[in-house]
């Protein structure tokens, strides 16, 4: 790796450009962004309101990737709406577990990777990094194959093309070191609000029945009777309550610079329990809005044999027009070229935390990137381009099965007195955190066991 990078420098600086960087940069590297997002004082409720938004939106960059996608189309397709109330449950859980991230995050100056380096022995601090990695790995596979999908639908290249193409965001990567962390959440809402405004848009076009659509919220044994419903919901539920998200919320709100006070403390985290609802209230509507689509267009009139994303966007077009399926194939790069972003971030808080490793954040892209693109490549080439969504909706229910391994210790750290005081969280809180852990595991017990 090493002389290929002074190879690689070489014919760049003989082309007059500057070389690859050798260390970790901002705005991906988690201790070069600590701190850099000043809040001046005297400040109105509104213009701190303004400061804090930003980091609940990165995380919810991860509630909207093609992963989630792919589970909310075939569910809405096969089971029309009656899985809406697992979507509905799967963001409440979300926004419970990410307030205790951030809450940990501001109170201790610390994010989940590095406590548990700090905290747990070396062969479990290990293993909990093995699990965030293999999340990791697994939500790049969708951005991979999401992306890549995205572009063969856009301008008509070969699956296997599209996919390769994906490898090329590291340039972009390239192009924003040194810059400032304010500057990655301004692309996100850019490409977020894409996602929100295409689906928008597409609703309009199908015209769903909405009092049919509200019963769907409503939760019921009979959404969940069979083995594949239940397959499906533990796919929306790893598609939604991300383990890498986890550990990137508990790091991004550290880029804000709070006092180290107890009442800036206690005002900082009512600022990000807002940034938070709100930025995950806007990822249950896309999420919703996927399946609402789906539902619409494809159970309705009877076709509940979509195999997948493509297959969703081949029949839109006769359904709602030409331009609703552009509209979707966009929405569809959009929601994968977030996720880059925040996951090339997650990477870094993960290694950097419980590894104390830091390097280019290029590499860790490549390396990410690497990973995903041989299981992706393989996959479609073995197995064929209809397999996409099976593999996609996989990876979100290994997403599943990794999440209490991130759940358990920020539970454990977010009740603990002696690390945050007078922040530590109630009984309350505490009872419904755990009662969560295990039914996520029983959940998980039973699709292995059904």
């Amino acid at each position: 790796m090493k002389k290929f990078i002074e190879f690689i420098n070489r014919q760049l600086r003989a082309l007059g450009l500057a070389g690859l960087p050798d260390t970790a940069t901002a705005p991906f590297c988690p201790s070069e962004v600590q701190g850099s997002v000043d809040v001046p004082d005297g400040l109105s409720f509104w213009q701190k309101i303004r400061i804090f938004l930003g980091p609940g939106l990165l995380v919810s960059v991860g509630y909207m990737d093609p992963g989630n996608w792919a589970t909310d189309i075939e569910a809405g397709s096969k089971y029309g709406y009656r899985l809406l109330f697992v979507i509905l449950l799967s963001s409440v859980v979300a926004m419970f577990l990410q307030s205790l991230c951030f809450r940990v995050g501001v109170i201790t100056n610390r994010d989940l990777a590095q406590l548990s380096r700090e905290r747990f022995n070396p062969k479990l601090n290990l293993f909990l990094w093995i699990m965030a990695e293999i999340a990791i790995i697994m939500t790049d596979i969708a951005e991979v194959l999401g992306s890549g999908l995205a572009f063969h639908l856009l301008i008509g290249c070969s699956l296997e093309v599209g996919i390769m193409l994906t490898a090329l965001d590291t340039l972009i990567i390239l192009g924003l070191k040194g810059r400032g962390f304010r500057q990655i959440e301004a692309i996100v809402l850019g490409l977020v609000s894409v996602i929100g405004i295409c689906y928008l848009i597409e609703l309009f076009i199908v015209k769903p029945y909405w009092p049919e659509v509200f019963k769907g919220f409503i939760p019921s044994r009979e959404g969940l009777s069979g083995w594949e419903p239940w397959y499906l919901s533990l796919g929306i539920l790893g598609a939604t309550v991300m383990p890498h998200n986890i550990y990137l919320h508990s790091s991004v709100v550290q880029t804000r610079k709070v006092a180290a006070n107890d009442s800036a403390r206690r005002e900082s985290i009512a600022l990000n329990t807002l940034d938070t609802m709100m930025s995950l209230s806007l990822a249950f509507m896309v999420n919703a809005a996927i399946l609402i689509l789906a539902a619409t267009a494809f159970h309705k009139p009877g076709q509940t044999s979509i195999s997948g994303i493509e297959d969703a966007y081949q029949l839109l077009t006769p359904i709602a027009g030409g331009a609703s399926a552009a509209l979707f194939a966009l929405a569809l790069l959009a929601a994968g070229q977030s996720a880059t972003f925040t996951g090339t971030i997650a990477g870094q808080v993960v290694m950097e935390g419980f590894m104390r490793w830091k390097i280019p954040c290029w590499q860790r892209r490549l390396i990410t990137r690497g990973l995903a693109l041989g299981p992706a490549l393989l996959g479609v080439m073995m197995l064929g381009d209809h397999a996409v969504n099976k593999m996609l909706v996989f990876s979100q229910v290994v997403l599943s099965i990794q999440l209490p391994f991130a759940v358990w210790p920020l539970l454990k750290f977010a009740s603990d007195q002696r690390l945050m005081g007078q922040f530590c969280i109630g009984d309350t809180k505490r009872s419904i955190g755990w009662l969560i852990l295990l039914g996520l595991i029983a959940a998980n017990i039973a699709l292995f066991i059904s």
